[in-house]
Formats: structure tokens, sequence, C-alpha cells
């Protein structure tokens, strides 16, 4: 199937949690001119669609939010590069909540945080996504070569999947 008109917002944003939850790194930035987004990994509550994150106190984006910016922007690219996908919302702080901390602690995150679960230095990202725009294309980076070859032989634009907007909440 090469055009997707029937990617729905639903089906696009079903894309895009799936793929979040196989790979679940992406960049995190405030939404404003100037603001250069950092590679973050995303801890989603299925629950709520809450997207947590866990950063030092000491970063400028921490301190930044922590002095009320909040506007944020989160771009993702799967692993296997079959969904994309810039989403915009409200990034607020979130206090030390052992709860959280315990459900998505992980060596790769204790790494941060010498002095463990408690690191004073630990600052909990709540990420409230709003709204975005997502891609999704069925045949990751083979289908995506062929499209340009063949938009290039044939003067067409390639076909890079579908693409849709989405309301989140």
């Amino acid at each position: 199937m090469s055009h997707h008109d029937d990617l729905t917002p639903e089906k696009a944003e079903a894309e895009f949690w799936k793929a979040l939850e196989k790979s679940n790194t992406g960049m995190l930035g405030l939404d404003r001119p100037g603001a250069h987004a950092q590679p973050m990994t995303a801890y989603r509550e299925e629950e709520t669609g809450t997207i947590w994150f866990f950063t030092r106190d000491d970063t400028d984006l921490a301190r930044d939010v922590a002095a009320g910016e909040s506007a944020a922007m989160f771009h993702y690219g799967s692993k296997d590069q079959k969904v994309w996908a810039c989403i915009a919302g409200e990034l607020n702080v979130h206090g030390h909540d052992r709860e959280i901390i315990d459900r998505y602690w992980n060596p790769v995150l204790a790494a941060w945080y010498p002095e463990g679960k408690d690191d004073p230095h630990l600052m909990i990202l709540r990420f409230d996504g709003e709204d975005g725009r997502i891609w999704v294309s069925d045949g990751g980076l083979v289908k995506f070569a062929f499209e340009i070859a063949k938009a290039n032989l044939t003067k067409t634009v390639p076909d890079a999947g579908s693409v849709t907007d989405v309301r989140l909440n």
C-alpha cells in the first residue's frame, strides 16, 4: 500500500505510542526561538497519556522549566524510521514522586544519579501533549530509498508515507 489516505488521527496516535514503547528516546526542548532540543528518554504512563522525563536539576532545560517556561516540543523518530512525530505540549516540574521513580527506574537512568533514587539532583518533568503531527510509513528505509529513486527518475514527488495532525486529550 503506497498511499495511506486511510491514516486517521486515531491510527496515527496508536502507531506513535506503539513505536515509543519500543524505542523511547526523542528530542525534547522548549518551544521558543533559539531553544535547542536535547535527547531525552520518554516514559509514557499508559493510563493518562502523560509522558515523564527524568533530568538533572542542573541542566538548562530543568532550570528554564523550573523558572516557569512550559511550552515544549517533543520530536520523535522510531528506530525503524517508520514513525516520525512532532508533539507540542506543556512541560512542568513534577515533585520528587517516589512512585514514578520506582515505576520507571532502570540501570540507564541510575547511571545519571550517583546517589540513587534519592539523589537531590533528580528532577521529574511532566509532559502533557496537546497536539502534534505524525508521519507513518510502511516501508522504512528501503521503501524510502526506492521512493526517492523513483521520484528522481519520473520527476514526481516521493511518497514518504502519510501524515496527519492529532489532538492529544
